[in-house]
């Protein structure tokens, strides 16, 4: 699933007594490279400054001018460096900007029998300068792998492609709307949040009441076109042939009135009450339809598990891809950094290639097999695994985070629902923190290598406090 084009805005800088030639070039091959990314670049015209860079505080302020006319499109800024550039001319338009948006620090590097006068570029001692007036501003930035590199390295392109993960969570997170569809089950205190902590972060939740969902999807006829369209989806998306047709029926009147009350509230993700009242009042599980609606990329969370579903969508904005939130939930025998990872069965079809629509054994234990049909039983394959969670600390005011990588095996396990085995190194150290910080049993799992990026857009752009676990050396 490719990911939403995106827009950033180009700052050229350049400087007075280094060659002029330099700026030229520079632009073509940053334009070269956006281009084969399909990103959108906003810069200065050529004939709007000297050769479209910026040296002067006028020319700052002519820049600034052109990013704010696109303030709604600009998800991050690319500085380029092609010599030592003016640190104030960078840091005056991004203050002017007050685009408040990821900003990478991009500069070239010189060649050892171009260190002359006329041909030095400087910008390895630039970036420095650059960097210490943004951080004097306040202005926060990400860096590439090299402290110097050229646009054609292999290693700025990753950095690049990281860097618009980055632009992507940020402005994704910035403006979340959220659904919260019934009231949190009495028995999980563990998924209580803060609603006013998040609204002050910039994500929106909006909220439903339960029985108006089952009471629309109660009138649903049985012969109503958008109730059979429904009946028809989820056999396409997944094995429903051992469901009862009356309780295939339910499953899809719950799936209009949610896709209604999504397209309603224009929601990113839903967080919905499924712990027991689904099954005692309407007489299915909501699974099927919330692993649909995140295979769409329109995360859902079961047990009103905001904070949680909020994870969800932060790692699809990193990945480009669907996520799943799971359980820790059970040891893996003896070995020490390995774990089962589980659910009732509402993870996205992509963690699930052999998903059946069947029942839940253990809420069927005490609400009846017959009320719980539709979640989705199915084993998660080996895959490369991002995980972590975000929480509000209510007591602090803040939002805190863990994240990190690992791997989903194919080791075997014998069980029903939705079930993978995770290796997580320190997985011991790992346990010990989500306990001690007091974060909730449910984490998010994807299937990427996007822990730095969900780091880097916490910590350094939302002002999050951020375990990174076991975090590679800068």
């Amino acid at each position: 699933m490719s990911a939403s084009p995106l827009t950033l805005g180009v700052i050229f800088g350049n400087r007075d007594f280094f060659p002029d030639k330099l700026v030229p070039e520079a632009r073509a091959d940053i334009t070269q490279l956006l281009g084969e990314l399909g990103i959108e670049a906003i810069m200065l015209d050529e004939s709007a400054t000297k050769l479209g860079g910026v040296e002067t505080h006028h020319d700052a302020r002519a820049c600034a001018e052109l990013f704010r006319q696109h303030r709604d499109e600009l998800a991050g800024v690319l500085v380029c460096l092609p010599n030592f550039g003016d640190e104030k001319g960078v840091a005056d338009t991004l203050k002017l900007a007050e685009l408040g948006v990821p900003v990478l620090i991009q500069a070239y590097p010189d060649d050892l029998d171009k260190l002359d006068p006329i041909r030095r570029r400087d910008a390895f001692c630039g970036k420095i300068s650059v960097c210490n007036n943004l951080r004097q501003a306040g202005i926060a930035y990400s860096l590439t792998t090299k402290h110097v590199v050229h646009p054609h390295d292999a290693t700025f392109r990753a950095d690049l492609e990281q860097f618009l993960a980055v632009c992507r969570v940020v402005k994704g997170l910035r403006g979340a709307r959220l659904g919260a569809v019934g009231a949190r089950p009495g028995a999980f205190n563990t998924v209580r949040y803060s609603e006013k902590i998040l609204e002050r972060n910039g994500v929106n939740v909006t909220t439903v009441d339960l029985s108006e969902i089952l009471g629309l999807a109660g009138k649903l006829g049985d012969e109503d076109t958008r109730l059979l369209a429904k009946v028809d989806e989820i056999k396409a998306y997944a094995d429903a042939t051992a469901v009862p047709p009356a309780k295939l029926a339910q499953m899809a009147r719950l799936g209009v009135v949610l896709d209604d009350f999504v397209a309603a509230n224009h929601l990113d993700a839903t967080a919905i009450q499924c712990w027991t009242s689904l099954q005692a009042n309407h007489g299915c599980n909501v699974c099927t339809s919330m692993s649909m609606m995140s295979e769409q990329l329109l995360p859902s969370a079961c047990e009103v598990d905001v904070t949680g579903v909020l994870t969800m969508y932060a790692m699809q904005l990193a990945s480009s891809s669907p996520s799943a939130l799971v359980d820790w939930n059970n040891n893996y025998g003896a070995e020490d950094d390995k774990c089962v990872l589980f659910h009732c069965g509402n993870w996205a079809k992509s963690f699930l290639p052999d998903a059946k629509v069947l029942n839940a054994p253990i809420l069927g234990s005490t609400l009846g097999v017959e009320n719980t049909w539709g979640a989705l039983d199915g084993r998660t394959p080996a895959n490369p695994l991002t995980y972590g969670r975000i929480t509000t600390d209510d007591t602090n005011g803040v939002i805190r985070a863990y994240v990190g990588e690992g791997e989903l095996t194919d080791d075997k396990l014998h069980t029903f629902g939705n079930r993978a085995v995770a290796q997580v190194p320190k997985l011991q150290k790992l346990m010990h923190h989500v306990c001690r910080e007091g974060f909730e049993h449910h984490v998010v799992m994807n299937a990427s290598r996007t822990a730095g990026v969900l780091a880097e857009a916490f910590e350094r752009y939302l002002g999050w406090d951020v375990y990174h676990h076991e975090a590679p050396e800068a």
